[in-house]
């Protein structure tokens, strides 16, 4: 096994979820254009779409940097955590990542940008809290994995992408409502058409790019704990810290829908489920799952 596999695969993949947000927004604007009688909803809807995915690519982690309230951590205010970074890296082949602290007691980590080279590393003060050093480097390395296997700009991408396919489709769903009820009975027929072309796809776009942004995450989880354990060559330092982050019940106030496949275990820890029903809209496989992958590693 080595380090960072299927990068080439995942740089396509990320191409390919900016190419469908595209369709999709394109193809919404068409139905508005229609709906609303101006095709310049449609043009409006074309620029708009480039214009989003311009910003996922150079400022989604900005904007999820802010959104978690994250702060810059310099280098004399937790040496250790920097040191074990540095280390990390140049066993990895990778750059140092800017090193960010959330000032919430849930321990927690993401890591965030659209390269190795504009990476970034957030942890929270109550993960720098509870684990020791070679769960910590348990982390860091499953973070730094994320980092090599070109995971952050196709995650990260997915909080602007997929919240914006959602709003807008929350937009046609009450739009609609606000439409009068003009014309002639062909016209009447045709506007029904349309209508419940654009219901049924307003209200199944944000389903199915949810469920991407589920698998996505989850399957980069499984790939992050292998290639992080590989690099620590200690998987028992990841298992354990997954266990003390899965089990200790404070919340996160800063994670929301949008970000929490971000973070190495949902942080919505008290809205966990069972169900088959909970498990396929989770952001993240089963903590259970991913340690006993690791505790059946061996090097």
């Amino acid at each position: 096994m080595t380090l960072y596999t299927h990068i080439d695969s995942n740089i396509r993949k990320t191409w390919l979820l900016f190419t469908v947000f595209l369709i999709v927004i394109i193809a919404l604007g068409w139905l508005f254009s229609l709906w609303f009688g101006s095709y310049s909803i449609l043009i409006g809807a074309v620029i708009f779409s480039f214009l989003m995915s311009f910003i996922s690519y150079w400022y989604s982690d900005k904007i999820v940097l802010a959104i978690s309230k994250a702060k810059p951590l310099a280098h004399n205010e937790n040496p250790e955590l920097y040191h074990i970074v540095e280390n990390l890296c140049i066993a990895a082949g990778l750059p140092m990542p800017k090193i960010y602290v959330i000032s919430e007691s849930a321990p927690n980590a993401f890591a965030t940008g659209r390269n190795p080279q504009n990476a970034v590393l957030a942890v929270t003060k109550g993960l720098l809290e509870i684990l020791d050093r070679s769960e910590l480097e348990g982390v860091i390395a499953h973070e730094l994995s994320h980092i090599g296997n070109r995971d952050m700009l196709l995650q990260t991408a997915v909080v602007i992408l997929v919240g914006t396919i959602a709003l807008l489709s929350n937009l046609f769903l009450r739009g609609r409502l606000w439409r009068g009820r003009s014309g002639d009975r062909e016209g009447r027929q045709a506007q029904l058409i349309i209508m419940l072309i654009g219901l049924i796809f307003a209200i199944l776009a944000p389903i199915a790019a949810k469920l991407i942004q589920l698998a996505i995450s989850r399957k980069r989880e499984f790939l992050a704990d292998a290639s992080g354990a590989l690099l620590t060559r200690y998987p028992e330092g990841l298992a354990r810290a997954l266990e003390k982050i899965s089990q200790n019940p404070t919340p996160l106030p800063v994670a929301n829908n949008a970000t929490a496949h971000l973070f190495i275990v949902n942080p919505f820890q008290g809205k966990k489920g069972t169900s088959w029903l909970n498990k396929l809209f989770s952001t993240h496989p089963p903590v259970e799952e991913r340690i006993k992958a690791l505790r059946e590693m061996s090097f």
